[in-house]
């Protein structure tokens, strides 16, 4: 549970900022939807080493 502490004379806009910053960086709705559906870890395994392969094919072409 994410808990900001709102300090004195702090403008609510301010904290509301803190607070979805705060819950981007944990990435709780992001844990949320990979969590919804059981995945094989076989599964997983490939899409880290596709994303992998992926990422490396962007930075050769950038090398180009």
């Amino acid at each position: 549970m994410l808990k900001i502490i709102v300090k004195d004379g702090e403008n609510i806009e301010r904290a509301l900022k803190r607070y979805k910053r705060k819950h981007r960086n944990i990435k709780v709705m992001q844990n949320l939807r990979e969590n919804q559906f059981f995945t094989k870890p076989s599964v997983k395994r490939r899409r880290e080493i596709q994303k992998a392969a992926y990422i490396q094919s962007l930075r050769d072409q950038e090398e180009i």
